[in-house]
C-alpha cells in the first residue's frame, strides 16, 4: 500500500534535513516524525497532516483575522492560550473557538478527534 502524498512529502523533508529539524519546524519531536513515517503514530494524525501540508506543501487557509495564512500556522494559532495583553491574540482565540471553518477545536476548547 502506498503512503499518502503528505507522508511522502514528510519523508522527502527528512531526507533534506534531520527528523529533529523537520519536527521542530512542525512543532513535534523527532520521535513523532519517526513514528508518522513508520505508520505507528497513535496521536492526532490529522493535525500532523495539516501541519505538513502547510509547512511543506504550500496549503493555505483564509483566516478571518489574519487573511490567507499557511495551514500549519492556523493549527499553531488554535493551540495558543488566551492572552488578554495582545489584542490580535484575543481576536484569534475568539475566532478559533467561535465557529471558524478551519478550527479543529471543539466549543469547550479541546481538540477535535
Amino acid at each position: 500500500m502506498s503512503r499518502p502524498e503528505w507522508v511522502e512529502t514528510l519523508a522527502l523533508a527528512c531526507e533534506r534535513a534531520s527528523q529533529a529539524e523537520v519536527g521542530k519546524r512542525l512543532g513535534y519531536s523527532a520521535s513523532v516524525v519517526n513514528q508518522v513515517l513508520k505508520g505507528s503514530y497513535m496521536g492526532n494524525l490529522t493535525n500532523v497532516q495539516m501541519k505538513v501540508e502547510g509547512a511543506y506543501m504550500g496549503r493555505v487557509v483564509a483566516c478571518p483575522i489574519l487573511g490567507e495564512i499557511p495551514q500549519d500556522q492556523c493549527i499553531d494559532h488554535q493551540g495558543r492560550p488566551f492572552a488578554a495583553t495582545n489584542s490580535q491574540r484575543v481576536r484569534l482565540y475568539r475566532a478559533c473557538r467561535g465557529g471558524c471553518d478551519h478550527s479543529r477545536l471543539t466549543t469547550t476548547g479541546g481538540h477535535r478527534k
